[in-house]
């Protein structure tokens, strides 16, 4: 299970359970695991009742698919919002980057990833149908395609166009401020928020 000696079970399998982690290694795995054991216990504790609660009481927003603890995510629940704006995202932390940037007063979309034949991604894989459904029965002005700028992005972004290009008044995208193959949540908060303020009309 562990590319080390372990002299405990428990330990041996708490190094192999935090080395699922995204990038976490056995050798980080097992620093971690013994700096737990050198808390106090009431410390550590309180991190595993964190992540059990995280687990169990969280969910998708049934609306936007944002991380909510309830049906509807803070976003989608706020009537100060734009709901007639959608702005369409990769992921929860490109949400969070364009939120830094207190310069958007619209709802989101998070799709959970882009479209990549190379990864066996495909739009069935993303909440484009729950985005659809919004489209159908919510009155949308303006639809945001704010995505990573890389091929994956601009197909993805592509494809949400031309499934929508008759369906939205006005489809925007990022001014090219933000460089190609950039990832959204590293951009600095002043250039993602000029890049929003400054969007231009989605050309095919």
């Amino acid at each position: 299970m562990s590319e080390y000696n372990l002299p405990s079970r428990v330990l041996e399998k708490a190094v192999h359970e935090l080395s699922k982690l995204p990038g976490i290694g056995q050798r980080t795995a097992l620093r971690l695991a013994l700096h737990l054991l050198n808390q106090k216990k009431e410390d550590a504790l309180q991190l595993g009742l964190s992540l059990v609660e995280l687990v169990e009481e969280t969910r998708f927003c049934e609306n936007c698919h944002n991380i909510s603890e309830s049906d509807l995510c803070q976003i989608c629940s706020n009537q100060q919002r734009d709901h007639s704006t959608i702005c369409v995202v990769q992921d929860i932390r490109d949400m969070m980057a364009i939120e830094n940037t207190m310069r958007y007063p619209g709802v989101y979309h998070i799709l959970g990833g882009v479209i990549s034949p190379i990864h066996g991604i495909g739009p069935q894989n993303l909440s484009i149908e729950l985005l659809t459904k919004r489209i159908e029965t919510d009155e949308i002005s303006e639809l945001i395609l704010a995505l990573p700028t890389t091929m994956e992005g601009d197909t993805t972004a592509f494809y949400l166009y031309r499934q929508y290009k008759d369906k939205v008044p006005e489809i925007t995208t990022l001014a090219r401020g933000v460089a190609f193959g950039d990832q959204l949540q590293y951009i600095d908060e002043v250039t993602l928020g000029n890049s929003l303020a400054s969007r231009v009309p989605f050309q095919d």
